[in-house]
């Protein structure tokens, strides 16, 4: 997943009273006891997520890693470590930062290369736009599920399903798991007679849901869910340890998450750039609080090793060669970035392997042997405020092409898919059905092809001289 910029810093001014005190949620204790349960000797392992709590609260106290993982885990995330700033590796990842985008491989990202007044990347370093900053508690937030079906599964589909209308989707499913979800009006199990390669394929991490007090289930963004947590975390500090300065960042400020999440201990960076948990895996969003709070000198988490050794197996599924270096992504060639972020035509040379990817991309992990091994670890404890969207799970092209503009702000208020606009995700299913192989979209396609947006209407004339070349 790529690093955005999607909004303003947020500094917390509200303190709980004395007597409030977080409890850990249920799902989040028995996320840490599947945790403890998987560790080996050797692994990496962290203290209890309830340690006594320090009775002073005085202003100034230093904080530890116990206690600032204990709070964290508190306010609902799965895991989370502590960081002093600065930390011991920060100028080495800071000239790795200044290198990835003086080679230009952040595209058309221009808020990762704005520049403070001394000529220096502002996001490279955090001092550099903090400098009162002492520490940092990057926070982990699994969202993964081991029940779902993967981006690199073939799909099955019954031929008579595939004329979903906007507000009756429809859906595939693995030919190895079958239906993930429960049959309902608006979410048909489909039968697995035909394989078709007629779905599209929406990351992992904007399935993202929950249920509102009407119990009704509605579409979440990891933005608001996670925020709303940092701040909670934010308020329990300041009733703790008194008045400091603080900031809240979850993909929005001027801060390289992944680079701290590492010097925190939470994982190493795979050759995929993507942060990889010991047992999480890599399927997980970081939240970041940045504190003027001193860190314990002692008992600082160690960073974990890096541990893909030989592996290069996301390296060689990328089918779009964005990965071309280990542990270097050329933004320029990712799907995640050309499916989101990208605006206007997308270059033709990169359309056959965006595939069905039609907002995002979960290949690079969806290969990762340490994914496969957390889903082999037993069934993961899915998050209330995250949890999967079942029509957001391998939707056929059908039902998302017969989504009007109206119909796609209804659907997708609230979901991180709203961030493609309803012309950019138009213009990836337009590939995806390029590459799809069935001539039933040429019709939606040439309804298309002098369209006045210029991505969609280059997408459009690219999958029908396609579609027609094969006949």
């Amino acid at each position: 997943m790529l690093e955005n910029a999607r909004g303003k810093s947020c500094l917390a001014k509200i303190q709980w009273p004395p007597a409030v005190r977080f409890l850990v949620p249920a799902f989040a204790n028995e996320q840490q006891s599947q945790i403890r349960r998987t560790l080996h000797p050797g692994s990496v392992s962290h203290p209890s997520p309830n340690p006594p709590i320090n009775p002073s609260g005085a202003p100034g106290a230093i904080i530890g890693p116990v206690r600032a993982r204990a709070l964290a885990l508190e306010t609902g995330f799965t895991e989370a470590g502590l960081v002093s700033l600065p930390y011991p590796d920060t100028e080495r990842d800071a000239e790795r930062f200044a290198g990835w985008i003086g080679a230009g491989r952040a595209a058309t990202m221009r808020y990762l290369q704005r520049v403070a007044e001394d000529g220096r990347l502002i996001r490279a370093r955090v001092q550099t736009p903090f400098p009162w900053a002492r520490s940092a508690i990057v926070c982990f937030a699994s969202y993964g599920s081991h029940s779902e079906p993967l981006s690199i599964d073939e799909t099955v589909e019954h031929q008579d399903s595939l004329t979903g209308l906007a507000d009756q989707p429809v859906h595939s499913t693995t030919q190895e798991e079958g239906p993930s979800f429960s049959a309902s009006a608006n979410s048909p199990h489909l039968s697995s007679k035909e394989l078709n390669p007629r779905s599209g394929w929406i990351a992992r991490y904007a399935w993202s849901s929950r249920v509102d007090p009407s119990g009704k289930r509605v579409a979440s963004d990891y933005h608001k869910v996670l925020l709303k947590r940092l701040k909670a975390l934010e308020s329990r500090l300041h009733e703790e340890f008194g008045t400091f300065e603080s900031r809240a960042y979850v993909d929005t400020g001027p801060v390289v998450e992944r680079s701290l999440a590492v010097a925190a201990g939470l994982g190493w960076t795979g050759k995929n750039t993507c942060l990889i948990h010991p047992i999480l895996g890599s399927f997980g969003f970081l939240a970041v609080l940045l504190t003027s709070l001193k860190s314990s000198p002692k008992r600082q988490t160690p960073e974990v090793p890096d541990r893909c050794g030989s592996c290069t197996r996301c390296i060689q599924a990328c089918p779009t060669h964005a990965l071309a270096t280990p542990y270097q992504m050329d933004a320029n060639r990712c799907i995640a970035y050309l499916t989101i972020e990208h605006k206007g035509p997308i270059d033709e040379s990169l359309m056959p392997g965006i595939g069905r990817q039609v907002f995002g991309c979960d290949i690079c992990q969806d290969v990762c042997p340490w994914n496969s091994k957390s889903r082999r670890s037993g069934p993961i404890v899915i998050d209330p405020d995250l949890s999967p969207r079942p029509e957001l799970i391998n939707p056929t092209l059908d039902w998302m092409a017969s989504l009007d503009e109206q119909s796609f702000e209804r659907l997708f208020n609230g979901s991180p898919v709203r961030r493609t606009g309803f012309n950019g995700l138009r213009r990836n299913i337009a590939i995806a059905m390029g590459n799809s192989g069935d001539s039933r979209f040429i019709q939606w396609l040439a309804n298309l092809a002098d369209a006045a947006d210029e991505g969609l209407r280059s997408a459009a004339r690219w999958a029908l001289h396609r579609l027609r070349a094969l006949g």
